[in-house]
This record gives C-alpha cells, sequence and structure tokens, in this order.
C-alpha cells in the first residue's frame, strides 16, 4: 500500500554531508513512525535514526548521534536523513521504512511494515 523511494545517495569524501530523502506514495506516512537503516555487504542491516509521526520524537543510533538529523515534511509525504561529518564506515545502503503505528521499537527491523529498495551511500577517505 505505502510505496517508498530513496534519493541522494552517492560518492562523498570522507568528512562530508549528504542528505537523503524518501518519498512515500500510496498513501500518506503522516500517522506513521519512519526510520532510517543502512546495510552494509558485511554487516546485518542496523537502524540508524527513527522518528515519531509528528517528528518531534526523534531515535538515532549511537553510532551516528550528533552527525545524522532526522526529519520528515509530512504535508509532502516526505522523510528525510541529513548526514555530516560522514567516515568510511557509513558506506552502505541506506533504506527508509514506515512503521504501521505511530512510533514503534525503533530499533527493530521487525516494527517497519514497509521498505524502500535503498540508496547506495559511499564514503571515501
Amino acid at each position: 500500500q505505502v510505496q517508498l523511494v530513496e534519493s541522494g545517495g552517492g560518492l562523498v569524501q570522507a568528512g562530508g554531508p549528504l542528505r537523503l530523502s524518501c518519498a512515500a506514495s500510496g498513501r500518506t506516512v503522516s500517522s506513521h513512525a519512519v526510520a532510517w537503516f543502512r546495510h552494509a555487504p558485511v554487516n546485518k542491516r542496523e537502524f540508524v535514526s527513527g522518528a515519531g509521526w509528528s517528528g518531534q520524537i526523534t531515535h538515532y543510533a549511537e553510532s551516528v548521534k550528533g552527525r545524522f538529523t532526522i526529519s520528515r515534511d509530512n504535508a509532502k509525504n516526505m522523510i528525510y536523513l541529513q548526514m555530516n561529518s560522514l567516515k568510511p564506515e557509513d558506506t552502505a545502503v541506506y533504506y527508509c521504512a514506515v512503521s504501521p503505528e505511530l512510533d514503534g521499537t525503533w530499533e527493530s527491523e521487525a516494527d517497519y511494515d514497509y521498505w524502500g529498495q535503498g540508496t547506495q551511500v559511499t564514503v571515501s577517505s
């Protein structure tokens, strides 16, 4: 029912910024918690950041706290991830996800029902 398309990934030098966008379609996601996860080839998919329905309550993985910022524009049905001070270890495919609830357990993949196809972020040294 909900389709998610990520964009904004690419190649960036360490220390640089990148902004990811996730466009939701099919129905509004204004009443749903949302999140960003990432998946590097040698790692499991891991939680990066999540936001409640209003975007006022947010959560971050310890590894990105202070560097990444999640936001959302419910009027535009958009979800964003601003990434600053990027490190090579941030290299991964980044996915946005949507929960059927107002909020969720944040760090659990099982809390999210809908996933995008991902966008590649590569951080060079």
